[in-house]
């Protein structure tokens, strides 16, 4: 089987540019401010404004155990500012939302998708942490304000109880009160919408197959994927990947949520932002850590 995520990298932005990323920040960015415990540390409407600089502070311990200026109180109060980007990608959202002032740690599998978005992060300037990790590994060395997944990212967790992981460990590292944003493609759209469908689509210098086959045993979606990528002699190259991605229901994953110490704030239809329906392709989910400070794990 190929690899997921690997030539796919460096055509991913330019085949996913009909993907709503504006409207999924403008969402997340009015969650925070409504119902999160996270605040910008920059003043997004100043290119060179003097930042706190959390995420090298907070990752330099021997500064904070040496240091009498700082309380342990104040270490974990200036940590609720941090935001998480689970399966960050290419890091398009992830550099959104620090252009919104925010303090951003992306993480993502995929060495290749983290390279395309260091090359972004050196090409704004911004102060990004990108980490390559899997989610159901999910590490971190502090706790943080917020954290958010977005754009199928959820959908890739196929195995037997590997959202419920997940979300244990979200739960751990997210401060009191933080809160989890995410979405999630339901069962509906892989078994009615794309299941053993075949897309296609040609562009200047890439092109692509995408043959879908959905097994409704076990909910999974399997995509296989050819890419026709032009290299420097101006010749096509062909190669192949193959991905999974597993459909979820929302009471499902509400059940996940309220047992793992989460209040859900809401949950909307992903394209209407009405109520969800039968025919409700992609789910938003804002929920909040319902845990107190003595519940760290």
């Amino acid at each position: 089987m190929a690899d997921s995520y690997t030539e796919f990298a460096s055509v991913y932005d330019e085949l996913m540019d009909t993907v709503p990323y504006e409207k999924w920040c403008e969402r997340i960015v009015e969650a925070i401010d409504s119902y999160g415990i996270t605040e910008r540390v920059r003043d997004p409407e100043e290119e060179n404004s003097e930042s706190d600089d959390l995420i090298d502070e907070i990752s330099d311990l021997e500064v904070f155990e040496n240091s009498e200026e700082i309380s342990a109180e104040e270490l974990l109060e200036s940590e609720r500012n941090l935001v998480v980007d689970l399966g960050c990608g290419t890091g398009t959202v992830t550099e959104m939302l620090y252009s919104e002032g925010f303090d951003m740690i992306g993480i993502d599998n995929s060495y290749e998708m983290l390279e395309v978005a260091m090359e972004k992060k050196c090409e704004s300037g911004s102060e990004i942490l990108y980490l390559n990790q899997d989610m159901t590994e999910l590490e971190l060395f502090s706790t943080v304000g917020t954290v958010i997944s977005v754009c199928d990212s959820v959908n890739y967790l196929t195995g037997e109880g590997d959202f419920e992981r997940v979300c244990k460990l979200v739960s751990n590292y997210l401060y009191p009160g933080g809160l989890f944003i995410f979405d999630f493609n339901t069962v509906y759209k892989y078994r009615e919408v794309i299941g053993d469908k075949t897309i296609a689509e040609n562009r200047e210098d890439c092109s692509f197959i995408w043959d879908n086959f959905y097994d409704d045993k076990t909910g999974i979606n399997e995509y296989d994927l050819t890419l026709f990528i032009e290299g420097e002699d101006g010749r096509f190259d062909r190669y192949e990947e193959t991905h999974f991605q597993k459909g979820y229901e929302a009471a499902d994953i509400k059940n996940i949520l309220n047992e793992n110490r989460f209040e859900i704030i809401k949950m909307l239809d992903s394209e209407t932002d009405g109520e969800i329906s039968e025919n409700t392709q992609r789910v938003f989910v804002i929920a909040k850590s319902t845990k107190e400070k003595n519940q760290y794990e």
